[in-house]
């Protein structure tokens, strides 16, 4: 099972081709038009599933399955947190939950980024995070930009993830620290001088356990379609049902 997030940067019907060349099961694009605006020509692979929100047309999160996936946006979806969407994954050898993130609120003051997803682990009952789940988008936070005295920061998210078994599939793979990454997934303006690591795959033990590769790509293939390069987790297919 493959899974991609890729922060598009608006017109994905124009880069599409692209990403989907690297053959994704499940495939999760902040910044992405309304499906109504998607016209792809015949070589580009049709999605099993579409699924998407957003209040501006042109530009919101969706989330796309491919082969034998298949994506449902679960009822307890709450429009408070529009873009961090949980939905159930049925894929050939069983079923997980994904939690799909693009954190961008910014008519909310009390925090339009990272603590969008905070607020959402707070909102959510606890059985959503039950093992099998991925948590996969755009975070738009890094622990460097942690305020130590507001709660809901990125150092407070990655904890409560972690007490519940739940970590970032490019942090175990590589062997990283939240905050010193070494591997950038956004580049501010396209500047090369400008790396920051904002894309995250979290999972279950379940799921790390059969992790077998992540890739975060090239920008110099990359930064000509976007300011972010795609992230790329793969996991063997054992998910019980």
């Amino acid at each position: 099972m493959k899974i991609i997030t890729w922060n598009c940067n608006m017109a994905f019907r124009r880069k599409a081709a692209a990403i989907l060349a690297e053959r994704p099961d499940v495939l999760i694009v902040p910044e992405c038009e309304h499906p109504d605006k998607l016209r792809f020509d015949a070589s580009v692979p049709p999605a099993t599933s579409v699924v998407w929100q957003g209040t501006n047309p042109n530009k919101g999160l969706g989330v796309f399955s491919y082969g034998s996936y298949s994506l449902r946006l679960l009822d307890l979806h709450n429009l408070a947190f529009r873009t961090v969407l949980p939905l159930q994954v049925n894929g050939p050898v069983g079923s997980f939950t994904l939690l799909a993130i693009w954190a961008n609120h910014p008519a909310d003051r009390d925090g339009a980024y990272v603590t969008q997803i905070w607020k959402a682990l707070q909102h959510y009952p606890a059985s959503l995070l039950a093992a099998p789940v991925v948590l996969a988008g755009d975070f738009n936070s890094n622990a460097i930009w942690d305020r130590p005295r507001r709660v809901g920061n990125h150092s407070d998210v990655v904890r409560h993830l972690a007490e519940r078994g739940i970590h970032s599939a490019y942090h175990r793979h590589y062997q990283q620290l939240h905050g010193q990454e070494q591997h950038p997934t956004w580049y501010m303006y396209r500047h090369a001088d400008k790396p920051y690591h904002l894309d995250y795959c979290f999972a279950s033990q379940a799921l790390l356990d059969q992790l077998q590769h992540v890739e975060i790509c090239d920008p110099d293939k990359w930064l000509r379609h976007s300011d972010h390069v795609p992230v790329m987790v793969s996991f063997a297919d054992i998910l019980s049902s």
